[in-house]
């Protein structure tokens, strides 16, 4: 047993260290950013420091536990705790939020409040990683909201109040459903509130109450990794937002739901999601196509990006919904993967941008002449979001084919025409991202323009792509590392199937 609180420090360690931020004196925003950034890494290290020297691999169990009253009133617990399925995005949101804060340098506005604000959402996403207490998932999943809605209200672009607003609706409006079910869970059956996962997860509902909670959360989960129709609020939120928010947006808060799909759905509700996979695996074909064909006729490039990635959760709802070894997996993979891919895409867009103010893809080409490197790095990002051998996704993507296949719960017909829907959504990913870069660095466009001289990327924005770039080629050639993490654990979950 290990009594150091790691998981406690490391969730509060951000939003404190960063509320100190405003007792800085002087309005240089380079100290600022440098303090945030050191921030960041300690945290980072930490986490890494706690799961390499005290975490066991091959315990399915829940590690680093740690269980102190906090409210006595109304049984309220701080309680955290780690396993296989929690790991990767907490190491995730570690990495890729440090990566933001060092490409949100040419934000100098109100530069404290940015600062503290991308702390305040870094400990938000751990906690809700990491929490074992469904009340506290929820107030960590609600504390996560308004840093978002602040970032992308002040910092984003010209319609950046209309997105906001839209955001805060949605996701806002989901949370009362998550809230109820939570509650319902907590309360149902016992004399005093149990919000404890383990006592959750054994305890067993009549299939009326269990449906009905399922879909509760299901709505709450389904707004934050957008499963059609409730994503409408993605692409005007990724559109506006600064790209240092696009990169948490896309690498993390997509994840949080499909984290909570695996979390809550399955683990506490078996019965209920055997009977609504087949639903969702449905959902998940159709959405693969629906997004990467809106996802072609979108002029604006960052709409485009996150139609995109609207696609690629169309994979990870599949996989979760396959009930199969192979296919869960495939899905956690898919979260690491895409987290790293999406972040890395909208940061680049967001670059070539800071370049040449245009956003919309007809108004843009010829930028391969002056900007070499960003056009080197984007290219290869593309492929790895069409998922090429040799990148994470493609790992991703196949591993979640074969869990199609190999489920035991669908007959043989149904396993064939999903995955014939899904290799078509995989041919049409090379369309978008392949005229994507054809739009914006072929052509003479902006060779013609006078004054077309730009700076290409300088070493900080090289450092941010090269970073990103070598965990998704690392996967994509060792994809074992990330399966050591939750093979046992997916193990555990379906082993309630069964």
């Amino acid at each position: 047993m290990n009594f150091f609180p790691w998981l406690t420090i490391i969730v509060v360690l951000p939003i404190s260290a960063g509320s100190l931020i405003f007792l800085f004196p002087h309005r240089g925003n380079k100290v600022i950013r440098w303090y945030t950034i050191c921030i960041c890494l300690m945290d980072l290290l930490l986490t890494t420091y706690a799961f390499c020297y005290h975490f066991e691999l091959d315990d399915p169990l829940m590690q680093l536990t740690e269980n102190y009253k906090w409210i006595n009133y109304f049984y309220f617990y701080w309680r955290f705790g780690i396993d296989g399925l929690s790991i990767g995005p907490i190491l995730l949101t570690g990495f890729i939020t440090t990566l933001a804060t060092l490409a949100a340098q040419p934000v100098t506005r109100e530069s404290k409040l940015f600062h503290f604000l991308m702390l305040a959402m870094y400990s938000g996403q751990i906690g809700s990683f990491s929490s074992r207490d469904i009340l506290l998932f929820f107030i960590m999943w609600e504390v996560e909201l308004i840093p978002v809605y602040l970032l992308l209200s002040m910092w984003g672009g010209k319609k950046r109040l209309y997105s906001a607003t839209k955001f805060i609706l949605y996701t806002a409006g989901s949370s009362v459903f998550l809230l109820m079910g939570v509650l319902g869970i907590g309360l149902y059956g016992s004399n005093e509130p149990a919000f404890h996962f383990e006592t959750s997860a054994n305890q067993s509902y009549p299939l009326a109450l269990e449906i009905i909670f399922y879909i509760g959360f299901l709505i709450a989960f389904a707004v934050k990794s957008p499963i059609i129709p409730l994503h409408t609020w993605l692409p005007d939120t990724h559109g506006e937002a600064h790209y240092s928010t696009c990169m948490l947006l896309a690498g993390i808060l997509l994840k949080m739901g499909a984290y909570g799909l695996v979390r809550i759905n399955m683990e506490l509700l078996p019965h209920a999601h055997s009977i609504f996979s087949p639903g969702l695996m449905i959902l998940g074909a159709i959405q693969i196509i629906y997004a990467a064909s809106t996802s072609l006729g979108q002029r604006n490039l960052k709409k485009r990006i996150a139609y995109s990635s609207v696609s690629h959760m169309g994979f990870l709802i599949i996989g979760i919904g396959s009930i199969s070894d192979t296919g869960l997996n495939g899905a956690i993979l898919q979260i690491i993967s895409h987290g790293f891919i999406g972040a890395a895409l909208f940061f680049l867009a967001g670059t070539g941008y800071d370049r040449i103010r245009l956003l919309y893809l007809d108004e843009m080409g010829g930028m391969a002449i002056p900007l070499p490197k960003i056009f080197t790095v984007f290219s290869i990002l593309s492929m790895a979001s069409l998922a090429l051998p040799g990148m994470s996704g493609f790992v991703a993507e196949l591993i979640i084919f074969f869990g199609i296949i190999t489920s035991q719960k669908y007959l043989l017909m149904t396993k064939i025409l999903i995955t014939f829907v899904t290799a078509i959504g995989m041919i049409l990913t090379p369309i978008y991202s392949l005229s994507m870069l054809r739009q914006m660095f072929y052509g003479y466009t902006l060779f013609n323009t006078p004054n077309s001289y730009f700076f290409d990327s300088g070493p900080r924005e090289l450092f941010i792509s090269i970073s990103i770039l070598i965990p998704v080629i690392g996967i994509g050639i060792y994809p074992d590392f990330i399966f050591s993490l939750s093979v046992d654990k997916v193990e555990a979950i379906l082993s309630n199937f069964l």
